[in-house]
């Protein structure tokens, strides 16, 4: 890197600052937490992406179909789920949530059931959260550390503290359309690192003639994921509807952005658009993975300098070699736009779940001005705890990133199963509820270590299924504990016939292009 990759830096993250300056004027706790539920279908579509189309992703995702064994293309399975669980989450879960007004998805598990199951869950998303974000954040430093030749320390400051300070001042609307502008710069990235990918590997021809067409297989319809295999087509399908489903409507830091739409027509085609988008970027990674990788496999000096046992420096070792001055930087920039949108949703939405435990479980009520600078304090607390758990990843980041992907699944088809029950009946009390929640997570820890070969994608299935078959079985079967007949609900979802049917023609259009990749190619 050279001055001019530099100065593409510090431009970016002035600016950065200066846009969380210039949205600083909130009045109240939706002010800061939800802009004012002001926000439309656009800056939240691309923020939603952004967060979950992280660094992690802008690296790693292109390194696993490019050059890991046993990677290729089968990384768009993962994208199967999303248009199903669209579907799922509009016509039981969000739309509820989206009414009740509150700005801790929680806060509305304890209106329904209890402070327990409020605070079960809300325990687990937080510290499962901060320390997910915090590992992130230590991937993207050690790329950092080789591309501005920083020591880690500083790399990690450097993420860190440009993101708390922008999140800070601007809440949620700096998140939104910082998020907005930094998946704007992934995408570009990406394509410049294809576009040169091609450009020396001689062409698109030349690129098809030495790609490895075992890396084109993007379906294992013959794998069932029982028997030790993995990346089958059902557990990617019944496992993704639920892991997307969860995520998408059970996890504060983004359901935070379903609260925060201005209406719920904008609600509506932000999950809609997040359907219909996330596969072709997702397709744009792998494109570009495979690319690259092609290329570090038909050139020596290209693969020497990629450490053997961690292929995620394929992209940086790529762009400091064969990326011009400027673009370097710019590239730079799309790496760290990725962290701080991962980070800055994160410190928003921990700050939030956080007020809000506080204040029901003390019973204060705080005052808008207070409300508001505690909210401060508390995104800055997050955000030291966030970073601090990043100094201390060094040894255990590689293991641990897997391991945080299957612990995930062992949570989110229970967690699931808590806010479908919440919404679909009111038949079922707290304790049942609770009692389910603990079977499904602890019938998840069972399979895992009796089971090991089944396929970890299976557990968000397994989980939600035992969640909803205990809840019933306890409140039908034991006495006393079915809860009264309530009157009638008014609730109606926003989920219309023409919407299920476009969502089922993006999936069966995402199939379609799985299996038919090879032949395109």
């Amino acid at each position: 890197m050279n001055s001019i990759d530099y100065i593409v830096v510090v431009v970016y993250l002035v600016l950065l600052i200066g846009m969380g300056y210039c949205f600083k004027g909130q009045t109240s706790k939706d002010d800061y937490f939800l802009g004012g539920r002001t926000l439309s279908w656009q800056p939240l579509t691309l923020s939603v992406m952004a967060t979950q189309l992280s660094a992690i992703s802008f690296i790693s995702a292109p390194a696993f179909v490019g050059l890991r064994e046993g990677g290729g293309m089968i990384w768009l399975s993962y994208e199967l789920g999303v248009p199903l669980a669209m579907i799922l989450l509009l016509a039981t879960i969000i739309p509820k949530l989206y009414r009740s007004g509150v700005i801790s998805i929680y806060d509305y598990l304890e209106q329904r059931f209890s402070v327990s199951s409020r605070l079960l869950i809300s325990l687990v998303f937080q510290l499962s959260r901060a320390f997910a974000t915090g590992i992130m954040v230590y991937a993207v430093s050690v790329i950092l550390q080789g591309t501005l030749g920083i020591e880690i320390w500083q790399s990690i400051l450097l993420t860190g503290v440009i993101t708390v300070l922008y999140s800070l001042q601007g809440g949620m609307k700096a998140v939104v359309y910082g998020d907005a502008i930094q998946l704007v710069l992934i995408i570009l990235g990406t394509m410049i690192c294809a576009g040169f990918g091609l450009y020396y590997l001689g062409g698109f021809d030349a690129f098809v003639d030495k790609l490895d067409p075992t890396r084109l297989t993007a379906i294992k319809a013959d794998s069932w994921g029982i028997s030790g295999d993995s990346f089958g087509l059902l557990p990617m399908i019944f496992g993704g509807v639920v892991l997307y489903a969860s995520y998408y409507g059970c996890d504060q830091t983004q359901a935070q952005r379903s609260l925060a739409a201005k209406d719920e027509k904008n609600l509506k085609i932000m999950l809609l658009a997040n359907g219909f988008a996330r596969f072709p970027i997702t397709l744009l990674y792998c494109f570009t993975g495979i690319v690259i990788g092609t290329l570090a496999f038909t050139t020596p000096e290209f693969m020497a300098q990629i450490p053997a046992d961690n292929p995620d420096w394929m992209m940086p070792v790529f762009m400091l070699n064969y990326l011009p001055n400027g673009i370097i930087g710019l590239l730079v920039v799309a790496i760290l736009a990725a962290a701080m949108s991962s980070l800055s949703s994160a410190i928003n939405s921990l700050a939030a779940v956080t007020i809000e435990d506080y204040c029901r479980f003390t019973g204060k009520e705080l005052t808008q001005s207070q409300y508001l600078s505690t909210a401060k304090y508390t995104s800055f607390f997050w955000g030291v705890i966030t970073l601090t758990l990043s100094l201390y990843a060094g040894g255990i980041a590689p293991t641990i990133i897997e391991a945080i992907n299957k612990v995930g699944s062992v949570f989110y088809g229970p967690i699931l199963g808590v806010f479908l029950l919440a919404v679909v009946t009111k038949r079922i009390g707290a304790k049942a509820v609770n009692l389910a929640l603990l079977s499904g997570v602890i019938g998840n820890l069972i399979v895992s270590i009796a089971l090991p070969d089944v396929f970890w994608f299976w557990w968000n299935f397994i989980g939600l299924s035992i969640t909803l078959i205990v809840s019933f079985a306890v409140t039908y079967l034991i006495p006393g504990m079915k809860l009264p007949v309530p009157e009638k609900s008014e609730y109606q979802h926003i989920l219309t016939w023409k919407d299920s049917f476009m969502m089922l023609a993006a999936f069966v259009a995402m199939l379609a292009i799985c299996f038919t990749l090879p032949l395109l190619v």
